[in-house]
Order: structure tokens, then C-alpha cells, then sequence
């Protein structure tokens, strides 16, 4: 018997269909404006140039990051700001203290990283059961943290100022937005789970990860050394994991971005339709006010964000060029890249390996109040202290 009979489809179909008429109406859309050769070029040049210039310096960044986030894990600096943490997250969080672990954990790394701590049952024993489905908001709220933060701040060259502040409050902004994204999913896992008294997990003993942290093999400077070289690693993994999406998703995103070059269409890289200055255009009486957006440019790295920030962060670059952005759009960016994070790619799938797939809608909504709070609060604090 066939046990993947039921994710079989007929090799003719509808799906098809509506994929040729969708496919080929974006092709005519975009060659008729610019041309179908100059079209092909623009693609394939600018993803070799955001290959060669963005990837790669996001790489080199995630290879320090990570050797930096190894020292501070293997060291004990991070259990350090686990204690320090633990006693915000129930007021906060209404979640035990167990769960700053957590936010650690995604910041230095990414969404995911929350999981392997779910399968934990050491970790699990601290949670009630409506509070296990709250991890994934609480974690996606700080992926890639450290990573975002670090190439927001190396960016201080290229726009001549430091940006170091502007980072810091974006920052605060992404705390405020998790706080309100993870409030709004316990208020809904309450309602539905009515067992508000129960564990997750009951375990009696008296050794946990809260309490002793484990350590590699051999001398101090042994440790050193494999806690840099595995953190690299880690890094370098990283940075080729995003490789796809900033290549794909940044590429159209541009095309949809970026007008015609000073001489007009061309073939060259970064060229687009200018599509989605056009749609923040007329959405800037919102942009501004809430985010302080002072191109309609600005518009593409939040959407971005949605799918995958390393994506976004691959516009940075061409916005600081084409001086679109300020510090205060840094600022922003980084609340709403650390806070959404790629989460629509993520949520399904982290809700599904915790068991919770029902509850995805329920998560993907709360998160993506959390992110429109954290930009807004950030655009506030810049007013107020830039």
C-alpha cells in the first residue's frame, strides 16, 4: 500500500493552470515595463551582486556574532543574565523564569533555537500547559537578535554617524513588542486550555539546567578555542542558510523596489518598477506618523521581514546608497526585523513541533500586533531621546 498516496495530485490539474497564467502575467508585467532581456539581466545581476557584496558581509558578521555568543554561553556570562532575567518574565511574560533562557538562546541564534529547549523535559517542568504554545511568540520576538543588532551598528560607516543608540532603542522596541505579542497568546491559550494549574511536565530532580550549565572538554583555553571555532561555525552556517532568501526574496523585492537607472532600463543590477514606492506613497499618511518612514521605500524592509529578515537586512545596503533612510528608519528596522523575523516562515512549523498546530492562526496574529508595536514604540523613543 502507497503511504504518501494522500500528497499525490494528478499530473494535469487547476494548480497548474493558475501557475502559468500567475507566473507569466508577473513576467509581462515586469517586461513590458522594462523590457524582457533587461529584465533577465537586472535579475540575474543584481542576485550576484547581493551574493557577492551583502551574503558574504552578513556572513563575516554572523561568523564574529557567533564566536562572540559561543564565549559569552560556554563561559557562564549568559547563565549570568539568565538569573538576572528570570525574575521579569512573570510579571512580564505571566511565563516562568525558565523561559529567559529562551529568550537568550534565539537571540544569539534564531526562531527555531526555542524548540530544542521544548523537548527539554528539564525545561518543560516549569511551564503550565497554556504556557508552552506562548514559546514560539516569545522566541521568534528575538531571533537572529544579535545578528541584526551587530550589522545594524556596522552599517555606522556608511551613513556616517554612529548608530549604536538608534540599535539600542530598537532594541527596547523589540522587548515591548514581545511583551505584547506574548500577552495576547496567553490570553487566548487560557481560554482554550481551562488548566491553569497543571504542568507540562513533573520531574523531581533536584538537578536542572537553571541551576548548572554543562561545559566542553579540557583546559580554559581549550574551551576557548572550541567555543570560537564552533561558534564560527555556527555562524557560517547561518550565513549560508539565508543564502536563498536573500538572493530570491531580495531580488524581487528590489525589482518591486527600485525605478529605472539614470539612463533607463539597462539590464544593470538594482533596477525595478518602483512598485512598492508607489503603494507606500499612498499608504505614507499611515508610515509616517507610526514609523517615521521618510521614503516609501522604507516599506519593502518590514514587509521583507515577514518572510525572512536575512532578506531585509540584504536592503540595508541599497537604501543607505540611495540615502532612502535615516538612523530613525535603523532604529525601526531594527525592532521590526528582530521582532518578526522571518516569523510567517517559522510559526507554522514551530507551533507543529510543539503540538500545537491549531493554535498557529492564533500565534501568527498576536506576533503580528507584537511587531507593529515594537516599530511604533521604537519611532517614539527616537522622538523622544534622538
Amino acid at each position: 500500500m502507497d503511504t504518501n498516496h494522500s500528497r499525490r495530485k494528478k499530473a494535469m490539474g487547476l494548480e497548474g493552470i493558475v501557475c502559468i497564467v500567475i507566473l507569466s502575467t508577473l513576467i509581462y508585467l515586469l517586461s513590458s515595463k522594462m523590457g524582457g532581456i533587461n529584465m533577465i539581466n537586472t535579475i540575474i545581476k543584481t542576485a550576484h551582486d547581493l551574493l557577492l557584496n551583502t551574503v558574504f558581509f552578513i556572513m563575516g558578521v554572523s561568523v564574529i556574532a557567533g564566536a562572540f555568543a559561543g564565549i559569552l554561553s560556554e563561559f557562564g556570562v549568559i547563565a549570568i543574565l539568565n538569573k538576572l532575567l528570570s525574575p521579569l518574565m512573570k510579571p512580564l511574560y505571566r511565563l516562568p523564569g525558565a523561559a529567559a533562557i529562551g529568550v537568550l538562546t534565539t537571540y544569539i541564534s534564531d526562531n527555531p533555537a526555542i524548540l530544542s529547549l521544548s523537548a527539554d523535559k528539564g525545561f518543560t517542568k516549569y511551564f503550565k500547559k497554556y504556557q508552552l504554545p506562548a514559546l514560539t511568540n516569545l522566541g521568534t520576538s528575538f531571533g537572529m537578535g544579535f545578528i541584526v543588532s551587530t550589522f545594524m551598528i556596522a552599517q555606522s560607516g556608511s551613513m556616517n554617524e554612529n548608530l549604536v543608540f538608534p540599535v539600542v532603542l530598537g532594541n527596547l522596541g523589540a522587548f515591548i513588542g514581545s511583551v505584547v505579542s506574548v500577552n495576547l497568546m496567553i490570553n487566548f491559550t487560557k481560554k482554550i486550555f481551562h488548566e491553569k494549574g497543571d504542568l507540562v511536565e513533573k520531574d523531581d530532580s533536584t538537578l536542572s539546567f537553571f541551576e548548572y550549565r554543562d561545559i566542553r572538554d579540557g583546559n580554559v583555553l581549550e574551551r576557548l578555542l572550541e567555543a570560537l571555532l564552533e561558534g564560527g561555525k555556527n555562524g557560517v552556517q547561518m550565513g549560508m542558510e539565508i543564502i536563498p532568501g536573500v538572493l530570491i526574496i531580495c531580488t524581487t523585492v528590489l525589482l518591486l523596489t527600485n525605478g529605472a537607472g539614470e539612463n533607463g532600463y539597462t539590464g544593470a543590477a538594482y533596477e525595478g518598477i518602483a512598485l512598492l514606492p508607489y503603494v507606500g506613497e499612498k499608504l505614507q499618511f499611515i508610515l509616517k506618523p507610526l514609523f517615521g518612514f521618510t521614503s516609501a521605500k522604507a516599506l519593502a524592509f518590514p514587509i521583507t521581514s515577514l518572510g525572512a529578515v536575512g532578506a531585509a537586512l540584504g536592503l540595508v545596503p541599497q537604501f543607505i546608497a540611495d540615502k532612502a533612510i535615516t538612523s530613525r528608519e535603523i532604529a525601526v528596522f531594527t525592532a521590526m526585523g528582530m521582532t518578526w523575523s522571518g516569523y510567517l516562515s517559522t510559526h507554522v512549523a514551530m507551533m507543529d513541533s510543539l503540538g500545537y498546530r491549531k493554535l498557529t492562526g492564533k500565534a501568527i496574529f498576536s506576533h503580528t500586533i507584537g511587531g507593529i508595536v515594537a516599530g511604533v514604540v521604537t519611532n517614539i523613543l527616537y522622538t523622544l531621546f534622538m
